[in-house]
């Protein structure tokens, strides 16, 4: 099976693996498992969250009222767990052949800092020579 995820749906996924979830809390882990780099919309979430139940990938397990609000909890399914599973295998390979080719590429240590940064990693203080990106 061959999901190719969009980024939401990945998020979605992942934040619903550990247990069920309300929309807000989907939204909320999604934010907090990115390190901030998805915030979801209301909009956004629900319509994924159809398309995900009809490729059954997360079920409705539940609805309550909260403060007057309906709130639905959604499950991952078993097909849902296998496709994340599968989605994090393809994105686990691509990194493996990224930095195989990156290995011997220089890289200035400020530059790998900046990339790093915005992708919300950081790289220790590196000395004031070039560090091989291979070294991550």
């Amino acid at each position: 099976m061959s999901t190719n995820l969009s980024e939401s749906a990945f998020w979605i996924l992942t934040a619903l693996a550990p247990a069920p979830l309300h929309g807000y809390a989907i939204m909320r882990d999604a934010r907090e498992a990115s390190g901030g780099a998805v915030n979801l919309k209301a909009t956004t979430l629900y319509a994924s969250l159809e398309r995900l139940e009809r490729a059954l990938l997360v079920e409705a397990i539940g609805e309550e009222v909260v403060d007057g609000r309906a709130r639905r909890s959604y499950r991952l399914t078993e097909r849902g767990g296998a496709a994340l599973v599968e989605e994090v295998a393809v994105l686990e390979a691509r990194a493996r052949a990224a930095r195989t080719r990156l290995a011997g590429l220089r890289i200035a240590p400020a530059t790998m800092r900046a990339a790093l940064s915005r992708s919300g990693l950081a790289l220790a203080p590196a000395p004031a020579h070039h560090v091989s990106a291979g070294a991550l």
